[in-house]
């Protein structure tokens, strides 16, 4: 059995929202809602980082045939530098929260904040995916579809080895970035290499 929580509120509709992308340097961040039938359960659903790649594809097949409902919300890094990464990843949760079908009456948000004036209540909590197995399978979602995205671009752009590194910061990624320059998917808003506060390229 999971050792997640399966509900906050058991008489609510209640949605798991989390992002995947918050930390890199190039690419969107994905945010996921999953509302979960009641009674749902699976001992290996929890945070999207402990588990490995092919963990992660095989739940992500179990919890879109188990989900009464998913979403997924994508906002790219154009956004991200107009609008600031913290406001880019509220929009792809509220992007993503607008896909449930029925709408929660109840979101749980990982994460220590959230939009304070979006229509459905909320409760936020850090390390959220740890606690609730909404948001845990929310994370492994928006991680999937992310990383499965990133795979994609690096063929586009082959040199950064997004394949391997999603568009994180690791030392792979800065160098390719020191020897090539940015392309149009990196986040201009981010300080692209370490111990540098931001540099701005041009393409």
């Amino acid at each position: 059995m999971s050792l997640l929580h399966a509900f906050y509120n058991a008489n609510a509709i209640e949605a798991g929202v989390d992002e995947a992308g918050r930390g890199c340097l190039a690419g969107p961040v994905v945010a996921a809602a999953v509302i979960l039938r009641k009674g749902f359960t699976h001992p290996l659903i929890r945070d999207s980082k402990t588990l490995s790649a092919r963990q992660r594809e095989d739940l992500e097949v179990l919890i879109k045939n188990e989900a009464v409902s998913y979403g997924i919300g994508v906002v790219d890094n154009l956004i991200i530098d107009e609008v600031n990464i913290l406001n880019a990843s509220f929009k792809a949760m509220a992007i993503a929260v607008s896909q449930l079908n029925p709408q929660p009456e109840l979101m749980l948000i990982d994460g220590n904040r959230f939009l304070r004036d979006h229509h459905i209540s909320h409760k936020c909590f850090v390390k959220g995916d740890n606690l609730y197995l909404s948001i845990a399978a929310a994370s492994i979602l928006a991680k999937t579809w992310r990383d499965a995205l990133m795979v994609k671009l690096a063929e586009e752009y082959p040199q950064y080895l997004w394949e391997k590194n999603k568009g994180y910061p690791t030392s792979d990624h800065r160098q390719a970035i020191l020897k090539h320059g940015i392309t149009p998917y990196h986040r201009k808003s981010f300080a692209m290499l370490a111990n540098e506060k931001q540099l701005r390229f041009e393409f």
